[in-house]
């Protein structure tokens, strides 16, 4: 493969980081996260101004990048094509959080939404309503345990017991950083089960 020129040293690195990644070096995968993890995460916060919204998308950006890390192509630096997607996929999350935003006082449609308004629509119990978010839960409950241990006890310890992502490194002792890769594998994993699940009649 030919390296483009006028690509700075560090953009030179990078594309040899790229190749080995391709061929699954690990390693790979995580200098190049080391390298642009921080720049992704203060960018993204400054278009957000939500620490854990960035956060999330963060590791968004860098698990879209590293599945079409194939598409990459070296004639420019490889951080450019990261920003890219971090930003496209910003911009994406906030649309569709501008477009889904309801008030508490108004009926939540959507029957997959597990956000915190839409489990809590009045001071006054609901029967109805609480039994439809109990099944909801039930649901997501069904599908996370279809997940393999590792991954159903990190969305259990993220998602169910709210533990933030520090807490669940210090609890599975292991790197945080490894705690966001396996995290957003396991979302795309959930996804991917939730496709199927609505494909079928």
């Amino acid at each position: 493969m030919e390296l483009n020129s006028n690509l700075s040293l560090k953009a030179q690195q990078d594309i040899a980081l790229v190749e080995k990644a391709k061929k699954g070096d690990q390693l790979a995968y995580g200098e190049l996260l080391g390298r642009y993890r921080d720049a992704i995460y203060f960018m993204l916060l400054k278009m957000v101004n939500n620490p854990i919204d960035a956060e999330d998308l963060t590791i968004e950006a860098f698990g879209k990048a590293f599945k079409n890390i194939d598409q990459y192509a070296p004639n420019f630096a490889f951080s450019t094509w990261l920003f890219k997607i971090a930003t496209n996929n910003c911009i994406d999350f906030i649309r569709k959080k501008r477009a889904s935003h309801v008030s508490l006082d108004q009926t939540v449609d959507g029957e997959d939404s597990l956000a915190p308004s839409s489990l809590i629509q009045s001071d006054v119990p609901d029967p109805e309503a609480y039994m439809i978010n109990k099944q909801k839960i039930k649901h997501m409950r069904k599908i996370v345990s279809r997940l393999k241990p590792r991954y159903r006890q990190l969305v259990e310890l993220r998602y169910f017991k709210e533990y933030s992502y520090e807490e669940i490194a210090v609890e599975l002792d292991i790197p945080i950083g490894t705690v966001k890769a396996q995290l957003f594998r396991a979302r795309e994993l959930l996804l991917n089960i939730l496709n199927r699940s609505q494909e079928k009649p």
